[in-house]
């Protein structure tokens, strides 16, 4: 078993091998409960969440956050572990380039 079901990854829920990017779909659940104050995916039972999960249709991000953060969340939860973005690719988004700047 790994982490919160809330959010665990499809390829978790489906008992399939995962990687990293099971964390890329992982922080995009926990920023979308930041933003949202609920996770992206809930349900009564595992076996609800799961359907959920795997159908992959959550209310998406909206005001008074940007379309930006909405598509940034959405791009971390891509269904297909293959099309996440990887830890490089995050760290160049624009608003990624812009906090780095202040560093």
């Amino acid at each position: 078993q790994t982490g919160t079901p809330y959010y665990a990854s499809p390829e978790v829920w489906n008992e399939e091998p995962y990687n990293f990017k099971s964390d890329i779909w992982s922080l995009g659940c926990v920023l979308y409960e930041m933003a949202m104050l609920k996770p992206p995916f809930r349900a009564d039972t595992p076996d609800k969440l799961f359907k959920k999960i795997m159908v992959g249709e959550y209310e998406k991000v909206g005001n008074p956050y940007s379309k930006e953060l909405s598509s940034f969340i959405a791009k971390l939860m891509t269904h297909s572990q293959k099309k996440r973005p990887e830890i490089k690719e995050i760290l160049c988004f624009p608003k990624m380039m812009d906090m780095k700047s202040n560093w």
